[in-house]
């Protein structure tokens, strides 16, 4: 059963928790892309050829605007397509991350939420449709995965677990972009990138990834995640360095040593 046939009428009042709303739209969205995916898709490029959208990511975000404007009207959204409404909270939607894996036929592609109250993140989901997994988190709400609460992240040196990152082919001649992500990665025992930040978030929650470690990366991209890791014992970290912003999550010794590695490139 989807998330879409869960919800209730419109006549009815809405009795779920945040947590469990949010698990409800990660799934119906993650469910609607399946199926259009399954149905062929019309798909666009954004920014360049690996930057891409379907019709799937417009049509999951819209009915996540529509189930929040009718069970949560004082609430505002901020979607990766482009839903934009102010309000007492704001839902950060990213309906299918990972597009181009999505569209390649590739598994690794979720839908993802975060709730934020101004500076306060309050909540993340995240939902693989296909293994069937679904991630909820957030102060007051240890994560689970499908309701089963993971394992609290173990601290680690990051000598001995794997870290999760991304460099994109037309930045390897900034030297001011990929130094940095040399100099963290070399520290690491193994090096993953999967292209999409949220299913990588996830794992690390669970143990599967150890640390996580992007630059200049977008709220609807970190925010579900940094939610799921720190309600896991994780930790998150946020910093600029020679004009760049760096993300990190994981155990935190590993991202200490991380954050130290690319302090020391161009100070």
């Amino acid at each position: 059963m989807t998330g879409a046939e869960k919800s209730p009428s419109p006549s009815d009042p809405d009795t779920r928790t945040d947590a469990q709303l949010a698990g409800d739209l990660v799934t119906g969205a993650g469910e609607m892309a399946a199926r259009m995916l399954r149905a062929g898709l019309t798909v666009d490029e954004k920014t360049s050829i690996s930057d891409v959208v379907s019709d799937a990511d417009k049509a999951a975000e819209q009915w996540i605007v529509d189930e929040l404007a009718r069970v949560r009207p004082d609430d505002g959204v901020v979607g990766e397509e482009g839903a934009a409404a102010p309000g007492r909270r704001t839902w950060i939607i990213d309906p299918v991350d990972g597009t181009y894996n999505f569209v390649s036929g590739l598994p690794a592609w979720c839908s993802a939420l975060g709730l934020v109250d101004g500076d306060e993140l309050l909540l993340g989901a995240v939902y693989q449709q296909t293994t069937g997994e679904l991630w909820v988190g957030g102060p007051g709400h240890p994560t689970t995965l499908n309701g089963v609460p993971v394992p609290p992240v173990q601290d680690a040196e990051l000598a001995t677990i794997s870290i999760a990152t991304y460099l994109h082919p037309a930045r390897l001649a900034e030297d001011a972009v990929r130094e940095p992500i040399l100099a963290a990665i070399g520290g690491a025992a193994s090096v993953r990138i999967i292209g999409s930040g949220s299913i990588e978030l996830a794992a690390v929650s669970a143990g599967r990834l150890g640390v996580w470690f992007h630059l200049d990366t977008l709220s609807w991209d970190w925010l579900p995640g940094a939610a799921l890791i720190t309600a896991a014992g994780g930790v998150v970290d946020v910093f600029h360095h020679n004009g760049h912003r760096y993300h990190m999550a994981g155990p935190p010794t590993a991202v200490a040593q991380v954050k130290r590695a690319v302090l020391a490139v161009g100070s």
